[in-house]
């Protein structure tokens, strides 16, 4: 009987044992720690902002940069902007005013760099559309005019002419006037003014006054000339065509008869 009891209290023994040694084993087990180079600030925590709309050469835009409070070296670049100058904001996040460069109109990269505050490059991207639009068309000038301060003259009579443009230079040309052309003086407002005078050899008639802006015809006056009285002036014989032909006679160019 206690041979029994003896080879029962062995066996209990031997499984405690064996127990506390498994449990000791279990327990020594290594278990997997964090990796110390394992980055707690992945890089899509970053992020630049631009207009989502298109702007033009010259604009100056906002640029907004996010980032893990404490990273370095933070810089923006793009073909599209000039310096970025980040100034780190008061509520957190760097923020920029960019003049957009003169460039064609397309689609551009914006892109970030930087370092997180343990080390991890951060990087971050986006696109900023350039459009020109329609250049502005170039007011329409106003028409040049002329004025002459009479259509009527005598030889020797003066002549003030007035020319409204835009252009350089104004002149008159006619065969009425002393000369035939009459260059006009610009008063640094557009207006141009100038004297001509009445030819003393004109023939009584019409005459045409020819205006000129920049080089260009613009308009012509019509201006009557009464020669008549002027003893300068030799009468003229009349040309073929102004002979008048008396009625039921031949045009020989001299008076009829008397009958």
């Amino acid at each position: 009987m206690r041979k029994a009891l003896t080879l029962t209290a062995v066996a209990l023994t031997t499984s405690l044992a064996l127990g506390g040694a498994t449990t000791a084993f279990a327990a020594g087990t290594p278990t997997t720690a964090p990796s110390p180079t394992a980055s707690t600030h992945p890089a899509a925590s970053a992020r630049v902002e631009v207009p989502t709309s298109p702007v033009k050469p010259g604009d100056a835009i906002s640029v907004t940069v996010t980032a893990p409070a404490g990273s370095q070296n933070l810089a923006v670049s793009s073909a599209a902007l000039g310096g970025v100058p980040l100034t780190p904001g008061k509520a957190g996040g760097w923020s920029a005013t960019a003049k957009v460069a003169d460039v064609k109109d397309g689609s551009y990269g914006v892109s970030l760099t930087g370092s997180a505050p343990d080390g991890t490059k951060l990087q971050a991207s986006t696109r900023l559309t350039v459009k020109k639009g329609d250049a502005p068309k170039p007011p329409t000038p106003a028409p040049s005019t002329l004025r002459l301060s009479t259509d009527f003259g005598r030889p020797g009579d003066k002549v003030t002419v007035t020319v409204k443009t835009t252009a350089k230079d104004a002149h008159v040309k006619s065969g009425a006037f002393a000369g035939g052309r009459v260059d006009l003086k610009n008063d640094g407002h557009g207006t141009f003014t100038g004297t001509a005078t009445v030819a003393k050899d004109v023939r009584t008639g019409y005459y045409g006054v020819d205006a000129f802006a920049g080089g260009e015809k613009f308009d012509t006056a019509k201006f009557s000339v009464e020669a008549k009285g002027n003893p300068d002036v030799k009468p003229l014989p009349l040309k073929p065509s102004e002979h008048k032909t008396p009625k039921g006679s031949v045009n020989t160019g001299q008076a009829p008869a008397d009958a």
